[in-house]
């Protein structure tokens, strides 16, 4: 097996699951030349991760809205062409079915193609297709799963996502700058997510980083997506992140994060996360932070913070219906396991 292609068009969450099953294959063939298909929203997360050798980047048209959809689709027929170019033994077509998933495999002319159908249907694209399993499991699971074709019978490991070095010196710099730096343990509150019952107030926010503060054990981080709300990549909290400088000044650090390699070097310098379920959430786990995860009670069979120690609160459809007391109380739960430096 000397060219093996990963393709995963989901969102951040999506592709940071889908780093064991690249670094068991990579465990596998380690001579192999490992491709990954992904899109420009979610490409820099895996931009440093040492088992890929090729990433090819992609636009999805509801992210290009400047741009005229023939020329996006015209520069995406581009990048299927230099993939098909590679000659590519094996293409994988990673998470649940999906028509446009199976048809990006089929057009990466890999001799061996690999994906999920559904229970009886009938199957053009894959030559190696596997039943979507009806059970629910973490998404690192069932991508995981899709490397058995290959002989691969370990079981899935962490997740795997490398910090910018250039970005880590940043905000270290911002740390150290702020009248807070000192020796107490750093809380990240992610406030941003895409989508809107997976949002939590950002007056509970306000009141959570209130008591943590009143605790006087620790330091509060405020990390937001910048923009408008009506950005059609990700929708932005500046309208909620003026109110939380406004309410606490300098008693906290407020970091504007406008890309990935920033949301990921401050979360790697912090000792503990609070997050809604979105990126934030898988990129903390990846990088072994303790983590509080509001989700919705669905979502969370599938996605919670996988192999890093978490307390999940989950709620039935929205997460706006968790309290801050479920929420501060997890906080000290974790909290308490905290020793000066930040380690568990």
């Amino acid at each position: 097996m000397n060219k093996i292609l990963f393709i995963r068009r989901d969102n951040i969450g999506d592709l940071i699951c889908t780093t064991p099953a690249i670094h068991a294959v990579r465990n596998k063939f380690p001579e192999a030349t490992i491709g990954i298909l992904v899109n420009t929203y979610n490409a820099d997360i895996i931009l440093n991760n040492p088992d890929i050798d090729e990433v090819y980047k992609y636009q999805k048209a509801k992210h290009a809205v400047e741009k005229n959809k023939f020329s996006v689709w015209w520069s995406n027929y581009k990048i299927l062409r230099k993939i098909r170019k590679k000659r590519y033994d094996v293409a994988i077509g990673c998470g649940s079915y999906s028509p446009m998933l199976e048809r990006y495999t089929f057009f990466s002319g890999a001799k061996v193609r690999i994906g999920y159908i559904k229970k009886g249907a009938r199957n053009f694209f894959y030559n190696i297709p596997m039943v979507q399993p009806d059970e629910k499991k973490h998404e690192v699971v069932n991508t995981f799963n899709l490397t058995r074709p290959l002989g691969i019978n370990a079981e899935p490991g962490c997740l795997h996502v490398v910090p910018d070095e250039r970005e880590l010196e940043l905000f270290s710099g911002y740390k150290r700058a702020s009248a807070n730096n000192g020796s107490k343990p750093l809380i990240a509150l992610a406030i941003s997510a895409r989508i809107l019952k997976n949002k939590w107030p950002v007056e509970r926010f306000i009141q959570l980083a209130e008591r943590i503060l009143l605790k006087k054990k620790f330091n509060v981080l405020f990390l937001w997506a910048p923009g408008s709300k009506n950005n059609p990549t990700f929708p932005g909290d500046d309208d909620e992140a003026e109110k939380i400088i406004i309410k606490f000044g300098t008693r906290v650090l407020a970091y504007l994060t406008p890309g990935l390699n920033a949301l990921t070097a401050a979360l790697t310098d912090s000792d503990m996360v609070v997050s809604l379920d979105t990126g934030n959430l898988h990129i903390a786990a990846a990088l072994g932070k303790p983590t509080v995860a509001l989700m919705t009670k669905s979502k969370s069979l599938c996605w919670y913070p996988w192999k890093t120690e978490h307390i999940l609160i989950t709620a039935e459809e929205e997460v706006k219906a968790i309290s801050v007391d479920k929420v501060f109380e997890a906080v000290i739960t974790l909290g308490k396991k905290l020793q000066v430096g930040g380690k568990i």
